[in-house]
């Protein structure tokens, strides 16, 4: 018990003469810190409003092949991936029945043949006969009508038989444009119907093509500047589709760089559609500390302050400051 209150007095006899010590007196402020380094006066100005859209490598047009005829796809020499000519085979559709049709129409042909052969020698007898006064005249007149009629019948067996051939000739599969195979999903062996897709063709050149929401495909005119992740550059709205499938609106981007092997590929995208005011400074300007940033800010005595800010990644090594700072403050830099 005596310790301990020995121990209070003389710590508190320590701590009034440190107070004495100092005479009672507050100590000074320190002396506020100048700003060194670069100037930068901030201001708001105009900048793209870019919205997320998604977006696919495709090509302008899309060519579909087609089966022309019922059948069985006999044979497919190409696969996805490969590159096709204009007017090149492809492919071939069967019909057996085609054949038979056409074998009949041959037989029909060749007997409507024989039957006009002997038609005209008929005629050719009667004919010498009436010059020579044993027939009459209706008899001549029958006999030409009767050969008239049989190579009538010769005609259309062969124009039936060429109509067979015509159509068996549709069986042949070719690519209505040059471009690379993107889907051939047909197995040769199938059975098909005309119109039945056997392949798909890129068709023109290769294009960005966005999907809009349809609330923002107002927004978005031909001439809109697009920006894609992970491809350098800008693009530029070429044609916006005037067709609503699904709530969305498709368009059209032209971009350099596109390589047409990534056809089909998805990609996020971010579209213009109007501007708005924005507070753009140098990455210089913005420190970052334990995953806060911050600006030094130049009052007007010329100390600085350091003041937190949020910021948002913007174009060519700048940053776009949303809160902290206003227009007209003049921010430092780091010194060199």
């Amino acid at each position: 018990m005596r310790k301990g209150l020995v121990l209070a007095i003389l710590l508190a006899g320590g701590f009034s003469g440190g107070l004495a010590g100092c005479g009672g007196e507050k100590a000074p402020d320190a002396p506020a810190k100048a700003a060194a380094g670069p100037r930068l006066t901030v201001v708001a100005r105009d900048m793209p409003d870019w919205q997320s859209v998604s977006a696919e490598v495709a090509t302008r047009d899309q060519a579909q092949v087609f089966a022309r005829i019922p059948g069985i796809l006999s044979s497919l020499s190409v696969r996805a991936g490969d590159e096709v000519r204009k007017g090149q085979t492809i492919g071939r559709v069967s019909d057996s029945q085609l054949g038979y049709q056409a074998g009949a129409y041959g037989a029909q042909a060749a007997a409507a043949g024989a039957q006009a052969s002997a038609a005209q020698e008929e005629l050719k007898r009667v004919r010498y006969l009436y010059e020579n006064g044993v027939y009459a005249k209706s008899r001549l007149d029958q006999v030409e009508a009767a050969a008239k009629a049989a190579g009538a019948q010769v005609q259309a067996a062969r124009a039936q038989q060429a109509s067979v051939q015509a159509v068996a000739g549709q069986g042949i599969v070719v690519a209505p444009a040059a471009g690379r195979v993107l889907h051939a999903d047909v197995p040769a062996g199938a059975p098909v119907t005309p119109g039945t897709v056997i392949a798909v063709v890129t068709a023109g050149p290769v294009v960005v093509r966005l999907d809009l929401p349809e609330a923002l495909a107002a927004k978005v005119m031909p001439g809109a500047k697009v920006r894609v992740d992970g491809m350098a550059g800008q693009g530029t709205v070429t044609r916006v589709y005037p067709a609503v499938q699904a709530g969305q609106v498709s368009a059209d981007v032209e971009m350099a760089g596109l390589d047409s092997r990534l056809i089909g590929r998805r990609l996020p995208a971010h579209v213009a559609d109007g501007t708005r005011h924005a507070m753009l400074v140098p990455k210089g300007f913005v420190t970052t500390r334990f995953g806060l940033d911050s600006v030094t800010v130049v009052a007007r005595d010329g100390t600085a302050l350091h003041v937190p800010v949020q910021t948002t990644p913007a174009d060519d090594g700048q940053v776009e400051i949303l809160s902290g700072v206003n227009p007209g403050d003049v921010l430092a830099g780091a010194a060199q």
